[in-house]
């Protein structure tokens, strides 16, 4: 394999010339928290004028220029497509002649590893999946979020240790990610984090149908607490009616659910059985309850 740049596979990286491929709301953030680091972004590509105006705010100066482009002014180059646009772009950029040998390519899908570049790593390219496990605004305060920020890190064995200090300088936490665990580990994240949304915005939903005026304000040292409690405890911090096992208040539930949202009941009743479940495994929901309660979340009938 081609060697990196002087320096970038030691502690710290040389100081590298950076470009954006993608112009999307991860990619100039990432390459502007490098420009903090001491390295320089160079060039950045982006199609749609909202791209233009965040590479524009996050990377004044910065010359926006065809993809190809980026690859022939940069050290290291971040490829921050959309996760389905990824391997065509690379596949694209690989046949064009456009990846210049012993160039740091990275890119911050969160479902992919290092595999996707392989069109690239065979033309001579270093080849790094750094993914942010956070979500992004497009806007200059998401530079200042990545600090503590961890990052799903998979690279080749002799490019670890730059693909890790390179995460450490854009002031985040590299967390090592096997190459075959990376599918399952961006479930974990979309389980948590997006499917969290939805079940927040529903929540508010809800409320304001029963006539709550500020839902989020309601929500907020709820959510707050019982997030803080499942990290520090797992299932240990589950509560409420299913986990105490109280059917016919579940039963109720459904029932209004089915009034008022019967849009919300399926996803209400597939959280609930998946609760009784972990409850049930751990001791907290008592059998004796368990039975009534399963069989009215088994078909949704409220008895």
């Amino acid at each position: 394999m081609n060697q990196p740049p002087s320096g970038a596979a030691g502690d710290r990286p040389a100081r590298l010339t950076v470009g954006v491929v993608g112009a999307g709301r991860v990619g100039p953030a990432l390459a502007a928290a490098l420009g903090l680091a001491g390295h320089r972004p160079v060039a950045a590509s982006g199609v749609s004028d909202a791209s233009r105006r965040r590479a524009e705010a996050l990377l004044p100066g910065v010359p926006l220029v065809e993809p190809a482009e980026v690859l022939a002014r940069a050290d290291l180059v971040l490829l921050t497509a959309p996760d389905d646009a990824l391997p065509g772009l690379v596949a694209g950029l690989a046949e064009t002649g456009a990846v210049r040998p012993g160039r740091l390519l990275a890119h911050a899908s969160g479902r992919y590893g290092t595999a996707v570049l392989d069109p690239a790593t065979r033309a001579g390219a270093l080849p790094l999946a750094l993914h942010p496990v956070m979500t992004f605004t497009g806007t200059p305060v998401d530079v200042q979020r990545l600090a503590g920020c961890s990052f799903g890190v998979t690279a080749p064995e002799e490019l670890r240790l730059a693909a890790e200090a390179l995460v450490i300088e854009m002031g985040g936490e590299p967390e090592w990610v096997a190459e075959e665990a990376r599918p399952l580990y961006h479930a974990a994240l979309a389980l948590g984090a997006n499917h969290l949304v939805t079940l927040v915005a529903q929540a508010m939903e809800l409320l304001r149908t029963a006539g709550v005026s500020a839902p989020d304000r309601m929500l907020g040292p709820l959510l707050g607490t019982a997030l803080d409690n499942a990290l520090r405890s797992g299932d240990a911090a589950l509560t409420g009616p299913v986990a105490r096992g109280d059917a016919g208040t579940v039963a109720a539930h459904i029932t209004e659910l089915r009034r008022h949202a019967p849009q919300a009941v399926a996803g209400y009743l597939a959280m609930a059985r998946a609760t009784a479940d972990r409850a049930l495994a751990g001791g907290l929901l008592r059998p004796e309850l368990a039975e009534d309660l399963l069989e009215v979340l088994s078909d949704g009938d409220p008895r």
